[in-house]
């Protein structure tokens, strides 16, 4: 079978129902996309399949074959993208186990609507945070848009943290 991941071709011997999230994580070993639930429901495991975001655990990799996937580690060599930089200049993850995939449906979103509201974040961003850092994967989705600026958003986080003088 041949896989497409991040622009290069791996011929890869599984069976082929086995989920794309396997043949990508322990045949090809790249080990950004996480599995989360199994069913296609949390979104740990969100990768693109020809530029849109699918949930790579409940499809087989043969349905797949032939066609373009990418997976975090393809978005960039560096974490350079907006997205990305907002994700770390916000200190967006706790745990981080669910971000790859959140911000794979992020920078789809992005694609999508340049400008979104937090209605359309909301729509869109239906992967699972167990951390509960659902207000920092807002702003720094914002901020990656230019409809927020990173300074303003770092002193609101500052000035809650502060304590209060009751």
């Amino acid at each position: 079978m041949n896989l497409n991941i991040n622009g290069t071709n791996h011929n890869i011997d599984v069976e082929p129902e086995m989920p794309l999230l396997w043949a990508i994580r322990e045949i090809v070993g790249l080990t950004g996309t996480k599995y989360g639930c199994g069913v296609a429901q949390c979104g740990a495991c969100t990768v693109y399949l020809n530029g849109d975001p699918i949930r790579s655990c409940s499809i087989p990799a043969s349905a797949v074959e032939g066609q373009k996937i990418t997976t975090i580690e393809g978005l960039s060599k560096n974490a350079s993208t907006a997205v990305q930089k907002a994700w770390n200049d916000l200190d967006v993850p706790q745990c981080g186990y669910c971000q790859s995939g959140q911000i794979m449906v992020a920078t789809a979103l992005l694609k999508k609507i340049p400008k979104p509201t937090d209605a359309d974040i909301d729509v869109a961003m239906g992967n699972i945070c167990r951390c509960g850092t659902y207000q920092r994967i807002r702003d720094a989705i914002h901020v990656a848009a230019g409809q927020k600026k990173l300074t303003e958003v770092l002193a609101n986080y500052a000035s809650m943290d502060a304590p209060s003088k009751a």
